[in-house]
């Protein structure tokens, strides 16, 4: 798999319908280590509904590679006043998640790329901080968004995962 010729786009709910199979089929790849290791993430097992509604939701950036396969996607999600997180209720925090890169690309940059993409549209939307939340297992996760300038804010949990969550966020 090529690590320099790829593209950024908007996945355009209109014209990439689609594609939802091939995007949930990519998730359940990327997340499988992940899964191995045994967290639950809801990447590791939803369906196409659930990946619709999650890419739907927010605003779903795709990378693709030269032949137009995906190698990396993230979603960007609006403050959410209905959350059960604290911290995505505030109105100027943007959330990023359904976060991943395709194994074979992973510490190769492209994620950091995919984060500053995130905040470049959560300053361009009139938000302040952007925020994550990854399984308090997830060791190598947590000091990558640590490298990243993400700061450790609360603990949380989703009903739709088996372990504690680490809510993370940075000033952009």
């Amino acid at each position: 798999m090529s690590r320099t010729e790829f593209s950024f786009r908007s996945f355009d709910i209109e014209q990439d319908t689609q594609r939802v199979p091939e995007i949930t089929s990519f998730l359940h790849t990327a997340y499988a280590p992940l899964a191995v290791r045994g967290m639950k993430f809801l990447a590791t097992h939803q369906d196409d509904a659930m990946t619709l509604k999650r890419l739907a939701r927010g605003h779903a950036l795709l990378v693709e590679n030269k032949a137009g396969e995906i190698i990396g996607t993230v979603t960007l999600y609006p403050p959410a006043p209905d959350s059960t997180c604290e911290l995505y209720r505030e109105n100027d925090v943007y959330v990023l998640g359904q976060f991943a890169v395709h194994p074979e690309l992973q510490r190769a940059g492209l994620g950091a790329r995919m984060v500053d993409w995130c905040i470049d549209k959560t300053r361009a939307k009139g938000g302040q901080r952007l925020a994550l939340d990854t399984s308090e297992h997830a060791d190598h996760l947590i000091a990558w968004y640590d490298k990243l300038g993400f700061r450790f804010v609360q603990h949380t949990r989703w009903d739709v995962v088996n372990y504690r969550s680490v809510v993370m966020a940075k000033t952009v």
